[in-house]
């Protein structure tokens, strides 16, 4: 069966079933159908616990799959298999992938949240009022300068974009304001995708109501003529944001195929920005749970990474293990195996593509410090001596490998998987974490750190345009904020060609943007493509519902 076949077959629990296994009063739930909920934000009040955080990371993406989110779910419906009070919290799907190349992102086969069809399409309407408040800035914006201009803003150095949850290409340059002087004001423009808008980022790092007020507030929209910051503050357009993101602040409790309870909330990119779900799902869950399993997107390099170095320098939290995902099969492609000829046993390009998987567990064992298991996703073409090299190969690096099986087998394939990260927490400690670089690192140093260090580029190139604007920022009083480095996911260098555990590259800083609200410093070391297009054949041409309104083609 497809994933939706298999999540249209499964019997969900009515949400209030879910909450109460959960111990969330129903004084906190705000009900949203009978299988979603948003959560009051009332619910973090008071004592509560502070459960262990599991973080699901992985080896450097390929086409072939590596099964993260997959893993994530299976790894907390096989905790509570084995007893344990646990909860999951994961980022919500992009219309934009979800209707272009990618599918959905509510986990695979027998290891998914559920309602599927809801959480990869509208869901509880998050990310239109993300986009609302997006819109509503950049209305605010023209509308200043139509209406007078008393700030001086400079038509020309407007750095905020409109923008909208889909893939579409056709947006990503635009001449609006024409038509005459009632019109507006002309002026170049351009659209992001919404997981892109700085506004996301800041909702998933924001800790309350007036901390997201705080924070959009600061949103820098462009520059004077002086060359004097303009902010979203000074628009005195926060107010009305905030009241726009009320309600998609509030984290929204779903399910997985086995009734654990699963908090989908938020989802910024993880390119540029910092690609994990908000601060206060994250909090709630462990308020309510012993284990808490999240994940960060793409390779450990760029999702674990800003996890680490971005959002738990925020939140005050750090993970008491890491989840590494490979598969046999990503690796043969690193070794440089065609994807057309991935089945058959290849030991010489499996150990040739290794390095990539080694390289992250030794920068989640030595660069920060934390315990960690490689979850080795099992499938049917792997053989007995392909999974015994990546055993030996990871053991020599001191971390255990366990196999999963979760996409075929839901929680019962991840009872191994599950077990070694109980022992990592009750066993080993996380007490040593650090980051990769402290605050008061000047910005160039900052950058270093991590391109050295995590990628192991041999050298850090700043175009002349990137030393402007870092000499600009740290004058403007940004010089403290962590890094937010943005590259290609397919590589630990800025060339998505370079493939396994590339060493003696150059990594280029192209240029340098603030991300105010949000609390970051994009770093652009290429082309990042912040609104994607469709492909020559949309997963869009292949969704489709039934007259009893049953959706079809969604994967």
């Amino acid at each position: 069966m497809t994933d939706i076949e298999i999540a249209q077959s499964c019997e969900m629990q009515p949400i209030s079933k879910i909450a109460a296994a959960a111990g969330i009063s129903e004084d906190y739930l705000e009900y949203y159908g009978k299988y979603k909920a948003k959560l009051s934000l009332d619910v973090l009040k008071g004592e509560g616990k502070d459960g262990r955080l599991v973080l699901v990371t992985a080896m450097t993406p390929t086409p072939a799959g590596e099964g993260k989110t997959t893993t994530t779910i299976g790894l907390a419906d096989a905790m509570k298999r084995l007893g344990k009070n646990v909860t999951v919290a994961l980022r919500e799907p992009s219309l934009g992938p979800v209707f272009g190349v990618k599918g959905g992102a509510a986990g695979g086969g027998y290891a998914q949240v559920v309602p599927m069809e809801d959480i990869n399409l509208h869901f509880t309407g998050d990310f239109h009022a993300i986009g609302a408040a997006n819109n509503l800035l950049a209305a605010m914006l023209d509308n200043h300068i139509y209406q007078g201009n008393s700030l001086n803003i400079d038509p020309r150095r407007i750095t905020w974009k409109r923008c909208v949850d889909m893939n579409d290409r056709q947006l990503r340059y635009v001449t609006d304001g024409l038509g005459g002087r009632v019109n507006g004001v002309p002026r170049e423009d351009g659209y992001d995708i919404t997981v892109a808008s700085e506004i996301m980022a800041i909702l998933c790092l924001a800790n309350s109501i007036s901390d997201l007020k705080e924070r959009l507030s600061r949103i820098i929209v462009g520059y004077t003529y002086d060359e004097k910051p303009v902010t979203a503050g000074q628009l005195k357009a926060q107010g009305a944001m905030t009241a726009l993101l009320k309600d998609a602040i509030k984290p929204n409790l779903v399910q997985t195929l086995e009734g654990t309870p699963a908090f989908v909330h938020g989802g910024p990119f993880a390119n540029i920005a910092h690609g994990c779900n908000s601060v206060i799902a994250t909090k709630v869950s462990r308020r309510l749970s012993d284990y808490t399993i999240t994940e960060a997107g793409f390779g450990a390099d760029l999702g674990a990474e800003k996890f680490l170095d971005i959002k738990c320098r925020y939140a005050g939290i750090r993970p008491d293990a890491v989840v590494i995902v490979a598969t046999i099969r990503a690796l043969k492609m690193h070794g440089g195996v065609d994807k057309k000829n991935l089945a058959p046993e290849n030991l010489e390009a499996l150990e040739k593509g290794l390095p990539n998987l080694l390289r992250h567990v030794d920068n989640i064992k030595n660069v920060y410090n934390l315990p960690s298991v490689v979850a080795l996703n099992r499938f049917p073409t792997d053989t007995d001596a392909e999974v015994q090299m990546v055993i030996d190969k990871c053991r020599e690096l001191g971390v255990n490998t366990v196999l999963s099986t979760v996409w075929a087998d839901g929680g019962a394939g991840g009872i191994e998987m599950a077990k070694e990260v109980i022992r990592l927490c009750d066993e080993e400690t996380n007490e040593n974490f650090r980051f990769a670089y402290e605050s008061d690192q000047p910005i160039p140093e900052k950058i270093r750190a991590v391109a050295k260090g995590v990628y192991r580029a041999k050298h850090v190139a700043f175009s002349a345009k990137a030393e402007k604007e870092i000499k600009k920022l740290t004058d403007l009083g940004y010089g403290d904020l962590p890094v937010c480095i943005a590259k290609t996911q397919y590589s630990f260098s800025d060339d998505m060609t370079l493939l396994c555990a590339p060493e003696n590259f150059v990594i280029h800083v192209k240029d340098i943007r603030l991300s105010a609200g949000a609390g970051f410093i994009v770093v652009l070391t290429g082309d990042i493509m912040t609104m994607p297009g469709l492909p020559k054949s949309p997963a869009a041409e292949r969704i489709d519902v039934s007259d009893d309104g049953v959706i079809s083609g969604l994967f």
